[in-house]
């Protein structure tokens, strides 16, 4: 899975176990399956990621999914969000010590940052929240006919029918379920695609991220 990036996984799972767990990042009792559980379970996620994207991992936490991501998509532009200080603290120690010049941490939550950071194609998110509240956070952030891709366990198909109509007030215009991961986890990696159309997050938030945007030029100006 992580070709010739292997050693760097190694690296990052010793950092969890150690560091990560010390911190409360990640609970002990994770560290026994820390790879098929986390490591695997989260890289896996690049079969269904376009190439040469920008992707922002909202609620990075301890880096997941967004580190095993970076480790095996070296082409894509990665931001790892996350609004805990011992947190971003962790992730630019692991972003600098694997060397993973494509990945940016920025503190913060996702509606702080709306029109502070450039729209990607593509949000990422685990464990977050349950589906309409994380689309609330993440589907602004989105450029327009981008996705957010979210890792989800077996009640998958019942959020997205719970999240139904937030998730059309958002401006998503499509939803799937893909299970990924063939051959190298078991079971396979559940994620819920939600796609957008011209105007992610609604027109609400289209309005929003335009006045930061000036705002944020105004400010350059002075």
């Amino acid at each position: 899975m992580f070709g010739e990036y292997f050693p760097e996984a190694v690296r990052y799972a010793e950092l969890l176990a150690d560091a990560g767990v010390k911190r409360g990042l990640i609970g002990p009792r994770e560290v026994p399956r820390l790879w098929e559980r986390h490591l695997l379970n989260c890289a896996v996620l690049s079969e269904v990621v376009p190439e040469g994207v920008t992707v922002c991992d909202v609620g990075s936490g301890a880096g997941l999914p967004g580190i095993p991501l970076a480790l095996v998509r070296r082409d894509l532009k990665i931001t790892l969000l996350e609004p805990l200080l011992r947190r971003t603290n962790f992730l630019q120690e692991v972003v600098e010590l694997l060397g993973l010049d494509h990945v940016t941490v920025v503190r913060g939550r996702a509606e702080e940052v709306l029109g502070k950071l450039q729209p990607v194609h593509v949000v990422t998110a685990r464990a977050v929240a349950p589906l309409d509240r994380l689309a609330g956070w993440g589907v602004p952030l989105l450029r327009p006919y981008g996705e957010m891709l979210a890792l989800k366990g077996d009640t998958a198909e019942e959020e997205l029918v719970a999240a139904k109509a937030a998730l059309t007030k958002l401006g998503v215009v499509k939803t799937s379920v893909l299970h990924v991961g063939e051959g190298i986890v078991d079971p396979l990696s559940t994620v819920v695609r939600v796609e957008v159309g011209e105007s992610p997050g609604g027109v609400r938030f289209a309005a929003k991220r335009a006045k930061a945007a000036r705002t944020s030029r105004t400010r350059r100006r002075r």
